[in-house]
């Protein structure tokens, strides 16, 4: 995977996970009221327009992915990835930071849970799906863990806030979990093997493949912005950085 460098965006490097999941943010009027509107957040808008984009922080340290939108009408997360690459850019970095902050710009637009009728967090095992492209980038840029974050309804699973992880066979993905919760307050949700109550998480994919990654979740109503949920997000993603010395 080739980056270019953003000639206006000081140590921003951006290339594209996939061009086939386009689609205007600014459609869903759920989390485009929300969003604050810096001249690098337009740029990521416009990029959307033209499929998933990945932005790069950093030359150095641990490789790390900040992921979000799996589940496009999970707002909060979305709003939180897009406020911590303001937050960073410029900054001097001790880690490489990577940032999906859209996974699939289509089903963010239409304030969706899948993308063309798929649950891509059940499909990141089967060859040629957006999150098993994503899953896929994540091994070609030798990356070294992965936060993926959601949202959750008081009505669904999980229903509460917290981070999944599992011991076998990436036992870090608890280590992680386990400082995120000592943080944050996250309630651990801890599986024995990757995998086992359910296929296809990006999650857990990327533990049985080898990187430990984990899943937080913070509660907010589908296809809405609950009050303080992107702040909490953002909370755990700075956790996670955290956890490797951020």
């Amino acid at each position: 995977m080739d980056f270019d460098m953003l000639d206006d965006f000081e140590n921003v490097e951006m290339s594209y996970v996939s061009f086939l999941s386009r689609g205007y943010i600014a459609k869903n009027k759920h989390i485009f009221e929300k969003i604050k509107l810096t001249s690098f957040t337009k740029f990521v808008l416009e990029s959307c327009i033209y499929g998933t984009p990945i932005f790069k922080m950093g030359n150095s340290g641990n490789k790390l992915l900040i992921l979000s939108g799996i589940h496009g009408n999970e707002l909060p997360p979305q709003l939180a990835n897009l406020e911590l690459l303001n937050e960073l850019m410029g900054k001097d970095l001790n880690n490489t930071i990577y940032f999906i902050p859209f996974a699939s710009p289509k089903s963010t637009m239409n304030n969706e849970r899948t993308f063309n009728e798929v649950d891509l967090n059940r499909a990141s095992h089967i060859n040629s799906s957006l999150s098993n492209m994503i899953v896929r980038a994540v091994e070609d840029l030798k990356i070294d863990a992965v936060g993926d974050f959601h949202s959750t309804a008081y009505n669904s699973n999980p229903g509460f806030e917290s981070v999944f992880s599992s011991s076998n066979p990436s036992p870090e993905s608890v280590l992680i979990a386990q400082y995120i919760s000592d943080n944050v307050g996250s309630e651990i949700i801890r599986c024995d093997v990757a995998g086992l109550n359910y296929k296809g998480a990006v999650e857990d994919v990327c533990n049985l493949r080898g990187t430990p990654a984990v899943t937080c979740e913070v509660v907010s109503p589908f296809a809405s912005v609950g009050k303080g949920s992107s702040e909490k997000s953002l909370g755990q993603m700075k956790s996670f950085l955290d956890y490797f010395g951020m």
